[in-house]
């Protein structure tokens, strides 16, 4: 089974290839989204290059920040937002059981797997981001090979990683590692009683490793790749156990109040200068005919680790307490 198939956390199943003709639309859209500031603002000027029509305003923080504004928002009557970017299907999975998310069955989905398209259409991923391991190439001589690694007392001591408190791509991954029985909340214990400390977002977790505060930080991979690419002495490692992937899920809100936009929005996400843009962020595209980024190995050599969604969401609440009662938050 090739690895785009078994993305999105099992997230599965239609097979239908839709050819939604491209919405005429214009106006404002609002999109609420985790990925960060300077690649949005790229997106969102590749996007107005073809589509001057819709202006794109852009809030930007952590999935779990966004998520509790969106939740304020809907409980205060409505939100200003139109359409949703965000590293954590999960997430998308609770909006779309509340009934928040807008039925989209013309995208245009010829060339994206399965796999990544929620089957009822309200959710899309348009990338796939995985979780590893990244070092300081100054402080540590010989890289780790694993998670295990991270576990040894002098190894966890230097180590960070980003919390599920604030992150989206941490709320999977720590939700993925906890379904995993070599693995499970014993090895984060481990990592908390032998040293390892939480901070925000992977951004953070970036900024102290390659300043060479931390030695090893829990990160996914792109942000780790980029910086090594721009001359960052930090490298990354795919662990051997396994990674934890992602997919950036896009999706309308059915509260829309621009929703032919926000449809244009989405098409151009799901289409070449979307995933081309992506690869050249440093992302694995979804799109079938895109090639990875330079530097990065064939999605197919890579091991996903495999996590029920719906566990996930059931447990997300405790898997924050515990995760706080851990590394604090």
């Amino acid at each position: 089974m090739t690895l785009l198939r078994r993305l999105a956390l099992g997230l599965l199943t239609s097979t239908a290839l839709a050819t939604g003709a491209l919405a005429q639309a214009g106006g404002t859209i609002t999109v609420y989204t985790s990925q960060p500031s300077d690649q949005m603002a790229a997106v969102v000027a590749a996007f107005n290059k073809d589509h001057p029509e819709i202006t794109v305003e852009v809030f930007r923080t952590g999935t779990t920040e966004l998520m509790s504004k969106l939740q304020a928002e809907f409980a205060a009557g409505s939100s200003p937002a139109d359409v949703m970017l965000i590293a954590d299907a999960v997430a998308m999975t609770q909006l779309k059981a509340d009934g928040r998310l807008y039925a989209y069955d013309n995208a245009p989905l010829a060339g994206i797997p399965a796999a990544v398209v929620d089957p009822d259409h309200t959710f899309f991923g348009t990338k796939l981001i995985t979780t590893g391991i990244v070092y300081n190439t100054t402080l540590v001589k010989q890289a780790p090979t694993s998670w295990a690694d991270l576990e040894k007392p002098e190894i966890a001591a230097q180590t960070i990683m980003p919390s599920p408190l604030y992150s989206g791509a941490a709320v999977i991954h720590v939700g993925t590692m906890v379904q995993q029985p070599e693995f499970g909340w014993p090895y984060y214990e481990a990592l908390a009683k032998n040293g390892a400390v939480a901070g925000q977002g992977n951004g953070t977790v970036l900024e102290a490793v390659a300043r060479g505060e931390k030695a090893y930080g829990i990160i996914i991979e792109y942000m780790a790749m980029n910086a090594k690419a721009k001359g960052s002495p930090v490298d990354f490692v795919f662990p051997k156990e396994g990674v934890s992937s992602i997919t950036q899920p896009v999706a309308i809100l059915k509260d829309s109040d621009n929703i032919e936009a926000a449809k244009v929005f989405v098409d151009w996400e799901l289409g070449r200068a979307a995933q081309e843009q992506s690869a050249a962020q440093g992302y694995f595209p979804i799109l079938e005919g895109v090639a990875q980024p330079a530097g990065y190995p064939d999605p197919a050599s890579l091991k996903i680790l495999s996590a029920d969604p719906a566990k996930m969401l059931a447990a997300d609440k405790d898997t924050k307490e515990t995760f706080s009662d851990l590394f604090g938050g």
